[in-house]
């Protein structure tokens, strides 16, 4: 059993898919934007409250004449709110002390004057301490001592205390932030949708004019031209695509009217013939040349359908061939001399150009000669009366080239692309010479057997030259 899965819009799945990728690469850079934020705040704000505790020291010092701490009244309003200066809701607790700890003045409630810091934090020669309070209120606080001096002598300390957590709130930088993180969500949403939406129309379109040709119909046509250069390539491929089908298909159907006509033609002669010998309206002389005509009909008939068999056992590989080593010269000559001798016009002039060093090929002569003589046929079928027929064998890139140029009509450029394809018939043939258009097909599909191929070189109003190719020899040339 197959399960039949949902099928989805194309801008739908890679829109869903980015969206969910670019939400878990945004958390991911959010998370990792927060931990530096508040990492570099917390440094930040005790780099502030250092330069703050040395600041509130140097004026403490500054307002002493006596080498003692001022009094009360006149640094009450050094204590004043700090903590707008260090952008935080709260403000540090600030102690002034004495050399000892004594607490002479801070910005609490007066009853914790008098009070003394604990002898460990004097003590310590750390500027910034980080102390566990046993509080859970509080948790880690941060201290920062500075020395009050005066006069090359000290006279007391500069303590400023916060709490860890207050240092490192940063509410308006995660408000910054989360705000950016939406907007690239919704910038990076909106393109994608809109980019998917650009390269999902020409494919709808592609896919639409795709049931178009199911349904038999091949004038499809597209709004626009995509600037994508893949995009491109298909919409122009599929075009080229549904042109050679339109064209296939009107050739399927000249090759049934094609094939019965050039079937029903011998056909009707042989009956035509058969019943005026069996009816008696002719003589005995007649009769034998009656019968003569029906045996040529017969035959005609005979040679169309070996060629559509043996077409189709090339085409389904199963003509094997017998690839031996040979001298091209004598290969070609073998051929012409063949060929020259079946044609009755006296008028058909032969040229050969044979190659000065004779060459090695790996071929098969019997199937050599099937192509040269099928080229032949169709250069002397291209000359109207008479003309020249010309055979030049030369060397190019370890391949033997073996050109046959005939002096006749040419084929027009229109029909040239199609020339190999199975059952065409070009327009100078179809309505001179019978056949059922295989004889090029038959013969590129024999060279590519053959490890060769066969082309049109070129063709105008006064020559066509086909080109066969086939493989050189690794044995040397034979001189």
């Amino acid at each position: 059993m197959f399960t039949k899965h949902k099928k989805v819009s194309l801008q739908r799945y890679w829109t869903t898919r980015y969206l969910v990728t670019l939400v878990i690469g945004l958390a991911v850079i959010a998370i990792i934007s927060a931990m530096w934020i508040r990492h570099t705040t917390l440094d930040n704000r005790l780099n502030i409250m250092e330069f703050m505790a040395e600041e509130t020291a140097s004026r403490i010092a500054n307002m002493s004449d006596s080498g003692t701490l001022p009094p009360e009244f006149e640094m009450h309003r050094l204590l004043d709110d700090p903590g707008r200066f260090m952008n935080i809701e709260s403000n540090p607790t600030i102690y002034v002390t004495d050399n000892d700890g004594g607490i002479e003045n801070s910005n609490l409630p007066p009853n914790s004057n008098g009070q003394t810091i604990s002898q460990s934090i004097i003590d310590d020669e750390e500027t910034i301490q980080l102390i566990s309070s046993d509080s859970e209120d509080l948790g880690d606080v941060y201290i920062v001592k500075k020395p009050i001096e005066r006069d090359e002598s000290q006279i007391g300390w500069v303590i400023y205390v916060e709490t860890k957590s207050n240092l490192s709130q940063v509410n308006q930088e995660y408000g910054q932030l989360t705000i950016m993180i939406i907007s690239l969500l919704l910038l990076g949403w909106g393109a994608i949708y809109f980019l998917s939406g650009r390269l999902s129309k020409p494919i709808k379109e592609v896919a639409k004019a795709a049931k178009q040709v199911e349904n038999g119909n091949y004038q499809v046509h597209f709004s626009n031209q995509a600037k994508e250069e893949e995009i491109a390539d298909l919409i122009q491929s599929f075009q080229e695509m549904t042109q050679k089908l339109e064209h296939l298909e009107a050739l399927r159907t000249e090759l049934l009217a094609g094939v019965s006509h050039e079937l029903k033609t011998p056909v009707t002669s042989i009956s035509g013939l058969l019943r005026a010998i069996d009816d008696g309206v002719v003589d005995e002389q007649e009769a034998k040349e009656f019968l003569k005509m029906s045996i040529k009909e017969t035959d005609k008939m005979k040679t169309m359908v070996e060629d559509l068999l043996a077409f189709n056992k090339f085409a389904a590989n199963a003509v094997p061939v017998t690839l031996e080593t040979y001298l091209i010269n004598d290969i070609v000559k073998d051929a012409l001399d063949l060929w020259t001798k079946t044609q009755k016009s006296e008028s058909l002039t032969v040229e050969t150009e044979w190659l000065a060093d004779d060459w090695m090929v790996e071929a098969d002569p019997v199937r050599v000669q099937q192509i040269l003589t099928n080229l032949l046929n169709n250069a002397s079928q291209a000359m109207v009366a008479t003309g020249t027929i010309k055979v030049k064998l030369h060397i190019e890139e370890n391949k033997v080239l073996i050109d046959v140029t005939d002096s006749g009509v040419g084929i027009q450029s229109e029909e040239q692309s199609y020339i190999f394809e199975r059952f065409y018939r070009g327009t100078n043939k179809k309505f001179k010479v019978g056949g059922l258009g295989l004889g090029l097909p038959f013969s590129k599909m024999i060279a590519n057997v053959l490890n060769g191929d066969l082309q049109l070189v070129e063709s105008n109003n006064t020559s066509t030259t086909f080109r066969m190719i086939l493989p050189v020899s690794k044995q040397d040339p034979a001189n």
